[in-house]
């Protein structure tokens, strides 16, 4: 049994911590790779995460902002909070990411070389899920009989523009405007193997102080990933996983930019239990193919601590 509720715990795991740590940045939402989004979880459970992620390459954070030859490093420190939920029948986690980064980037802009540092929170997020079929809402008595076969459940992110932000700055943590993500998964498990898809969408409402009082708007940003999944025994599991997605042209004062993204990134993700109530994720992910901007590679590493009703 405990075995078995370690397994799926993990999962709360990375889809929290993958989701927060990538959150300050404000043209990357879709890019966010998310093995065992849906997986099970017993209901009452609750998770802290603290996490840390270094990434480096081609613009990191917007891509359409007017920069060219860009580069940026970010340090980034998420805390987070998930409970594991019973939602008419139905398992449904809910969470809050708290992320904080520090970032030094430089570039051209018209013509000027510039750089740019920067330290303070990002955006915080709001996330909840539910499965709507496979997964039903069991108590961790009941769920030492649960074996995941197929799941299909639902996904959403809500990204407040709290963080730290300078209208008179191209580039800043923050990002001014708040994004809506929905996603739509599908998870299959077959022996020690499981299959994944998942489609999902970015909504971006208008910032109206971009680069000293511009108004700027981006179209959604449009993403499909995949992900194969292998567990080991004692509860370790490694998946990689690829993700492509389009879209999030923008508009700035009623002039349409050609900054249409169209890119393709992998990743990895590595989950080790360490005793009970406690475990570690190593994820990494990289650009394969870009269009426009976020040819950068990432790092990471999460530590989980899990307490609840009858653990």
């Amino acid at each position: 049994m405990k075995r078995k509720n370690s397994s799926a715990r993990l999962a709360c795991t990375i889809v929290i911590v993958i989701l927060g740590l990538t959150s300050t940045s404000s043209g990357i939402y879709a890019q966010t790779l998310e093995p065992r989004a849906y997986t099970n979880t017993p209901v009452g459970m609750n998770f802290l995460i603290v996490g840390y992620q270094y990434s480096d390459g081609a613009l990191l954070f917007d891509p359409a902002i007017p920069i060219t030859d860009a580069n940026a490093r970010v340090d980034m420190g998420l805390l987070g909070f998930v409970r594991s939920l019973n939602v008419a029948g139905k398992s449904a986690k809910a969470g809050v990411l708290l992320p904080y980064a520090r970032l030094y980037a430089d570039g051209y802009v018209d013509g000027q070389f510039r750089t740019r540092e920067d330290v303070g929170p990002a955006d915080p997020s709001l996330y909840f899920t539910i499965n709507l079929y496979g997964a039903p809402a069991l108590s961790i008595k009941d769920f030492k009989n649960y074996k995941q076969k197929t799941i299909i459940g639902l996904a959403f992110k809500l990204s407040a523009p709290l963080g730290a932000y300078e209208d008179d700055k191209i580039i800043n943590i923050g990002t001014n405007r708040w994004v809506f993500n929905p996603k739509l998964g599908v998870s299959r498990a077959v022996g020690r193997w499981t299959l994944e898809g998942i489609l999902g969408a970015d909504f971006y409402t208008d910032n109206n102080d971009f680069d000293n009082g511009k108004s700027r708007q981006q179209e959604p940003i449009y993403s499909l990933q995949g992900h194969v999944i292998y567990s080991f025994p004692r509860n370790i599991w490694v998946g990689i996983g690829a993700i492509y997605y389009a879209g999030g042209r923008t508009t700035i004062n009623g002039v349409t930019k050609n900054d249409l993204q169209q890119n393709w990134r992998t990743g990895f993700t590595l989950a080790l239990p360490v005793n009970r109530k406690n475990s570690i994720k190593l994820y990494g992910s990289s650009g394969v193919s870009t269009r426009t901007g976020t040819d950068y590679d990432s790092l990471g590493i999460a530590w989980q601590y899990r307490w609840g009703s009858g653990f």
